[in-house]
């Protein structure tokens, strides 16, 4: 057991199960399923507890803890399957101690699947069960006054999601500037990802910068590109996307990287192989990156929605019992929530996606929420170029020593070019 994920000290367990009337404990077990904060097992003499140490270093929190904690309990009392926390006599979820936050939940029994273990209408319910969460949430955080109240929150009403009408154009009465689809996808062109517009590669010699139509290339990385935190899953703000300038720099650096390894590992191996098919593809389908007109409608999200965050029963009838980890709650473009997920579920071994899976799962999370085909086209795009440009996994593993996401590169590194030979039948998945 590595220092850093040791359990907490048995004093503070004492006074962390007094308080919440657990019991007395009898033993803490670390669980090593989390990225970002430290999760325990604990067992007391009135049964086992979720015991989270919450480490306040994401940045993409947006919302106090115990805010996000309000959020959950107003989930759950709409009968979602959310799993609150336990209060202390004075109705405090939170449980701060020598600078520490900490939360105490009920355990529950279960397990998680990914998009290979659920069937095509367990697909469809996957879904809906997001689709709901997306329109609840606006409701109970719109309630919430202390919410509102907190300094650079936005109304929740601020949000109202476009609505597609005649001839296909978005209507975005309601909608905050920047967070609508607007009236750009009624004209958008269908051709993508056509070959119209690409610059010819040299076939021989470096990948020269690709003449960018977002500026010109800078002589050095942004600092944004290779100093920021690394974190998994790190969608880029709303209303940018990655320049292809900046992982172009980035790509050359963790080459770099590579080439000063001593003794190279299959993983070394494979993952220059993938950079240097990352920096062609760039060059390649540099031109398409996503207009910024084109934004899905913002809302309130989960923020981390994949297989590692829901648990289901473990018996039969499969159900869904927990969503869990709502660190990141926030305001994203919703859609684009739905899509990141779908390819996180369903994507299989050979870094190829589950079409007939996501369909089910996009059908049902458009009708639950009443999101247009367009809104998800637009965060089809969006995604794609988010993966095209994304290497936080390699960065963990040649910036951090960090090797706990090694497992999922294989499949990962692999998905963005399957999905660009595939780009026509994967928007048609999400949009039909």
């Amino acid at each position: 057991m590595s220092p850093t994920n040791a359990p907490p000290a048995a004093r503070t367990l004492s006074i962390l199960t007094r308080r919440y009337g657990a019991g007395e404990p009898l033993s803490c077990e670390p669980l090593d399923r989390g990225l970002l904060n430290r999760g325990y097992r604990l067992s007391t003499t009135r049964g086992s507890y979720f015991l989270k140490h919450h480490l306040d270093g994401d940045p993409q929190t947006v919302l106090p803890l115990a805010a996000r904690h309000r959020a959950t309990e107003a989930l759950a009392a709409r009968g979602l399957p959310v799993v609150a926390p336990l209060a202390d006599r004075a109705g405090r979820t939170v449980a701060s101690l020598d600078g520490r936050s900490y939360a105490l939940h009920p355990w529950v029994d279960g397990h998680h699947r990914d998009g290979g273990e659920l069937s095509v209408p367990q697909s469809h319910r996957l879904g809906d069960l997001l689709g709901r969460v997306h329109a609840q949430l606006e409701h109970v955080i719109g309630a919430d006054r202390d919410v509102d109240a907190l300094p650079g929150t936005i109304s929740a009403g601020a949000f109202a999601p476009a609505r597609t009408g005649a001839a296909g154009s978005a209507s975005t009465a309601g909608a905050a500037p920047g967070t609508a689809l607007g009236t750009a996808l009624g004209t958008a062109s269908a051709a993508w990802p056509a070959d119209r517009g690409r610059a010819r590669r040299p076939a021989d010699g470096p990948v020269p910068a690709p003449r960018a139509p977002h500026g010109p290339a800078p002589s050095s990385c942004r600092a944004g590109a290779a100093g920021q935190r690394l974190l998994p899953s790190s969608p880029v703000a709303a209303t940018e996307t990655a320049r292809t300038e900046d992982t172009l720099c980035l790509i050359d650096q963790l080459l770099a990287r590579i080439r000063r390894t001593s003794r190279r590992s299959c993983f070394d191996e494979l993952a220059e192989h993938r950079l240097r098919e990352r920096r062609r593809m760039l060059y390649d389908h540099g031109h398409r990156r996503p207009d910024r007109a084109r934004i899905p409608a913002s809302g309130w999200v989960h923020g981390d929605f994949h297989p590692l965050n829901l648990i289901y029963r473990s018996a039969s009838p499969v159900e869904p019992l927990a969503i869990i980890d709502w660190d990141r709650l926030g305001v994203r473009p919703r859609a684009e929530e739905a899509v990141r997920a779908a390819v996180i579920f369903f994507l299989r071994a050979d870094g190829g996606l589950d079409l007939p899976k996501v369909r089910a799962y996009a059908r049902a999370y458009r009708q639950s929420t009443g999101a247009g085909a367009d809104e998800l086209d637009a965060a089809t795009r969006r995604v794609w170029w988010e993966r095209l440009n994304d290497f936080w996994m390699l960065r963990w593993h040649y910036e951090l020593r960090d090797h706990r996401a090694d497992p999922q590169f294989a499949a990962s590194s692999a998905l963005v070019v399957w999905w660009t030979r595939h780009a026509v039948a994967v928007r048609d998945a999400f949009s039909d």
